[in-house]
């Protein structure tokens, strides 16, 4: 049970202030705050405080003794399972997809053998590893998950028609095939081709105040010529109350637009973009990795299970689990055996183990290996619980 020292990442799309609001976090040099790590990703490694006061990275605190932090996960790869982020969206983020398992190990391999450094900019694959993510608003959060239903497209397409070829075929004929073309198409336009395309959008969406429309203004504001803009017609765009999450699946299209949030997902950095960015875009890999599958807007909740003070919100891996715990005066004791993150996000949560004390205040966490015994902990407020193995009872 120890305090972490966790960094953040300056990404252009970040807020300058969400996490000094919310946290405390300072931001001395002015610069977009986007994410902060907590977890043993090394490219950007939490820190752990022992008890003699000294730093050491927890990426290198783990690979000294696996089975001493990681417990039975150490069999499986010397590698803490899974990332935990605050995540702070003041713009649109990309629009792109995360390859499974299978794709990651392969193009990481891949690349590798082209000798493509880890930091080049049009590295893709960074590891080997799959990203699905869980996201647990803090404030109003909106995000485009998922391709709509087809009845959904043909609708909301009907009046772009003259826009692209393409867009007419599927309108005429909607099915998946077609979608998978004017996906690729829309994405892939170029110099009149888009030209005319970005018009014909702008036209359709000038005086709007409904949705995609509305969203579709709202990112143009940032990425004016991107043929990305046409993403809020293709994807579910929806808006996340505080205290409501969803589930992002390998391979599936997405874009956070705006917010904070708490961002669970398996120990990986591989990102497919195809627009929206100032990053390296791939649309051949990122098709290679899509898989086009509609979903309805109310289908993109994960919905908690209440246990007394307790939120488990179920996720369908095994990298993590994700719980929200309301602290209660008199304590609880929190599973033993188990390698977890503990994240104060309100008040202040007071752990105890085996006479060893530590306070966590709101925008701090503390890092528990496998192992240990039972952990105590009190207080008023509310604590997040990201867990290996995930605890879902």
């Amino acid at each position: 049970m120890q305090k972490m020292i966790n960094s953040v990442q300056n990404y252009a799309w970040g807020s300058r202030d969400a996490l000094t609001r919310l946290y405390g976090i300072p931001n001395n040099q002015g610069l977009p705050m986007a994410e902060l790590w907590m977890g043993a990703h090394p490219q950007n490694s939490s820190q752990l405080i022992n008890d003699q006061k000294e730093r050491q990275a927890l990426c290198d605190l783990i690979q000294q003794n696996p089975a001493a932090y990681l417990g039975p996960q150490a069999q499986k790869g010397d590698q803490l399972p899974f990332l935990f982020k605050v995540l702070c969206a003041a713009q649109p983020l990309s629009l792109q997809v995360h390859p499974d398992k299978q794709a990651a190990q392969k193009g990481f391999a891949k690349e590798n053998a082209k000798g493509i450094p880890i930091t080049a900019k049009e590295r893709l694959y960074k590891d080997d590893n799959h990203k699905p993510e869980l996201l647990y608003a803090l404030t109003p959060f909106k995000a485009m998950n998922g391709f709509r239903t087809i009845e959904d497209l043909q609708r909301l397409f009907t009046p772009l028609v003259e826009a692209h070829p393409d867009i007419h075929l599927f309108v005429e004929k909607p099915n998946l095939k077609h979608l998978s073309n004017v996906f690729l198409s829309l994405l892939s336009m170029t110099d009149e081709t888009k030209k005319r395309a970005l018009a014909v959008l702008q036209s359709v969406v000038a005086g709007r105040s409904d949705e995609p429309w509305s969203t579709i203004q709202h990112i143009a504001s940032f990425y004016p010529e991107d043929p990305g803009l046409f993403a809020p017609v293709f994807l579910n765009v929806i808006t996340l109350k505080p205290g409501e999450a969803m589930f992002l699946e390998a391979q599936t299209p997405h874009a956070y637009i705006e917010g904070v949030a708490l961002e669970v997902m398996a120990n990986s950095d591989n990102v497919l973009r195809a627009g929206l960015t100032e990053k390296w875009i791939d649309v051949p890999e990122l098709m290679a990795n899509v898989r086009f599958v509609p979903k309805p807007v109310s289908n993109l909740l994960t919905l908690p299970l209440q246990r007394e003070n307790r939120q488990i919100f179920p996720v369908p891996v095994s990298d993590f689990g994700f719980s929200i715990y309301q602290l209660k005066s008199d304590g609880q004791l929190l599973t033993p055996n188990i390698t977890c993150i503990i994240f104060c996000m309100e008040g202040n949560a007071r752990l105890e183990q085996q006479g060893k004390k530590l306070e966590l205040i709101p925008g701090e966490s503390c890092f528990c290996s496998a192992g240990e015994s039972s952990i105590r902990v009190y207080g008023k407020g509310k604590i997040a619980y990201v867990s290996h193995p995930p605890i879902n009872i």
